[in-house]
């Protein structure tokens, strides 16, 4: 009867729009924006045959027949990725801007910030897939990623706002609030947040399965994600390749009863890349493709990151997927062409708000100085200032640094002059190495004295002829080799791939270099956290920065040198010893795992982070009972000089 309904409105409307329009002009009952979201979607359903429906299985919300333009998605975890490692952009990269990790951008703890990194990026995402020549990418965003890093061995943590499930929620929110924009009936771009839910090991993630009880997928695993859609009003998240309890996530019924029905995720649920292959390789959840094909499509997932058709269409053959069972799982992805205007006739498409830039608006956006003022801010706002004491025989912390009372520096070290990106990166116009930024901020007048190793004691001699010296030492964020399920150093961790020891190997480094110069400041450049315990112990100061921005150099150098007066804090809990830490495979946090259940002593406690000045805060007012939201309010003065 519902679609009876519907036909004999779209018949209506289509009859009126052939005598107003006239049969040459590409105008579809669709288009109409009188009509509800809902009913819009329904009509378009209507008008697809069986084979459009299952292409838009696929990643592509174009429908050619009915004008509608192809629409792709794209990575973007901390600017949009045309480039990098990866080389997203395919034959040729394209430059993009690219800001820390988010590891980084979440040590900011500022929500504004992190609604504004999204923003640009979003700018360019229409700049690149709607300019003339050459259009990039794809305006569903694969961003922000809302899993939560229970464990610093995770590989991907470097993807991730931290361990703490409030905190990863408000950053998550204020990406996707920024990649989506706030105009009220477009969005600027798609956010689908991933990997839902409880990807928080790589080692086998496409075959265990983490298990943990409703209460803590309420109140932690899936918080960011449930927050992200009724708050942030992301409609479209990806699968992850994990099990939750036994049940593959790629067919798990919480994507519909919970998500959807709960949350009301009316847009896209897709899988993660190879999902359907590996249900039945790596899960054993079905001895074929076209089984498992039936089951992903009626768990309500829309989309595939597969080669699924052959697999889908012999499941319509053996009779156990229907052409319901995929409009139910396709009018998300419709929903979200709706959202970005892809679903309008071509007169209120040109209207819309974002659809000059790249067109009209033809500047390019990450050539702006602005931008890039902007993502050195970002840069260092992400740093943290993890100790901060005077160098042996000093009266006063090492830090800031003075360039008006330094002759020489120092700058040593593997990371000193390079720049490195991780695997959803993108290629910047340029970058700014530590060794860079810091001859920028000292100037002509001071010589700067730089060794990538202690190669035939080079790193030894220059350090002790300088006044002071910054060490530089870190991870690589893909390992040094972009073969995928591998890293060559223990404690590097990337996609694929976990982390096997939380020791720096560098540390040795500078060890070297404080013996040779007391005035020794370590600059960790890392993706996540090391257990640097002899460096806490004996270096003076101590600044942790994320890889990937490409304005790293600048950025840490206005911290170094006291422009920026350092804000970052630790989004996870340091521990000293990898023996400190619960089996990997335990999900069930309350084991030791984070900041609210962890027995032992941290390195550095989660929200840690230094200020070159003091504070001092009082008359603390709170309410007497709580109820769902409370204020909280204290006064704070600064009292340092």
């Amino acid at each position: 009867m519902k679609h009876k309904c519907y036909l004999r409105i779209l018949l209506f409307l289509t009859a009126g729009m052939l005598l107003s329009t006239g049969l040459g002009a590409q105008q579809y009952p669709f288009h109409d924006k009188e009509l509800s979201d809902s009913m819009r979607v329904d009509i378009l359903l209507d008008m697809l045959t069986v084979e459009e429906k299952i292409n838009l299985l696929s990643t592509n919300l174009g429908v050619p027949r009915l004008g509608i333009r192809n629409c792709f998605h794209s990575e973007g975890l901390h600017g949009m990725a045309l480039g990098g490692p990866a080389h997203w952009g395919g034959k040729e990269d394209a430059p993009t801007t690219t800001f820390p990790q988010s590891y980084g951008l979440g040590s900011t703890w500022d929500t504004d910030l992190i609604r504004k990194v999204a923003e640009v990026e979003a700018h360019e995402i229409r700049y690149y897939t709607q300019r003339r020549e050459d259009p990039r990418g794809g305006m569903v965003m694969r961003a922000p990623n809302a899993d939560l890093a229970r464990d610093p061995r995770w590989g991907r943590t470097e993807e991730s706002f931290g361990e703490d499930a409030y905190l990863g929620a408000r950053m998550t929110v204020a990406f996707i609030r920024g990649l989506q924009g706030d105009d009220p009936l477009y969005w600027k771009s798609a956010s689908l947040m991933k990997h839902f839910m409880a990807n928080s090991n790589e080692d086998g993630r496409d075959s265990t399965s983490s298990n943990f009880d409703e209460r803590l997928f309420r109140e932690y695993y899936s918080y960011p994600f449930y927050k992200g859609i009724t708050e942030g009003g992301s409609r479209a998240i990806m699968a992850s390749y994990n099990a939750w309890n036994g049940i593959p996530m790629t067919i798990h019924p919480l994507l519909e009863e919970i998500t959807r029905k709960e949350w009301g995720n009316n847009g896209i649920i897709c899988t993660d890349g190879g999902a359907l292959r590996l249900l039945v390789t790596a899960h054993k959840a079905f001895p074929t493709l076209w089984e498992g094909a039936a089951a992903v499509v009626k768990a309500t997932v829309g989309q595939f990151l597969d080669d699924y058709l052959l697999a889908v269409n012999q499941a319509i053959t053996y009779g156990i997927l229907t052409e319901k069972d995929i409009d139910n799982a396709i009018r998300g992805n419709l929903y979200v062409a709706l959202k970005l205007g892809l679903l309008d006739s071509p007169g209120d498409y040109a209207a819309q708000p974002y659809t000059g830039i790249g067109v009209s608006e033809t500047d390019k956006p990450w050539e702006k100085q602005e931008v890039r003022d902007f993502v050195r801010l970002v840069t260092a706002k992400s740093a943290i200032l993890l100790k901060n004491k005077p160098a042996r025989g000093g009266q006063i912390p090492l830090l800031p640094l003075d360039p008006g009372k330094i002759r020489s520096i120092a700058v040593i070290g593997p990371r000193a002059d390079e720049v490195i990106f991780d695997w959803y990166s993108g290629t910047p116009a340029y970058t700014v190495t530590i060794l860079e930024g810091i001859r920028n901020a000292v100037g002509p007048d001071v010589e700067v004295l730089y060794e990538p190793s202690n190669t035939m004691d080079k790193a030894y001699i220059a350090a002790s002829k300088a006044d002071v010296a910054v060490v530089c030492i870190g991870n690589h964020p893909y390992g040094t080799n972009a073969r995928w399920f591998y890293s060559p150093v223990p404690s590097d961790g990337r996609e694929a791939v976990d982390r096997k020891a939380l020791t720096l190997e560098q540390e040795d480094l500078a060890k070297v270099v404080l013996k040779a110069n007391p005035n020794t400041v370590l600059a960790l450049v890392s993706s996540f956290p090391f257990a640097i315990n002899w460096s806490e112990e004996h270096i003076p100061s101590i600044v942790h920065i994320a890889n990937n921005s490409q304005e790293l150099g600048n950025g840490l150098a206005d911290v170094l040198f006291g422009k920026v007066n350092p804000a970052g804090r630790t989004t996870q809990t340091w521990v000293r010893d990898i023996a400190d830490l619960p089996p990997m495979m335990d999900y069930n946090i309350r084991n030791g795992r984070t900041y609210m259940y962890f027995a032992g002593k941290p390195l550095y406690p989660f929200g840690h982070g230094l200020s070159y000045t003091t504070f001092e805060y009082g008359s603390l007012k709170m309410p007497e009972s709580f109820a769902d939201s409370t204020q909280i309010a204290v006064k704070i003065r600064n009292t340092g000089s």
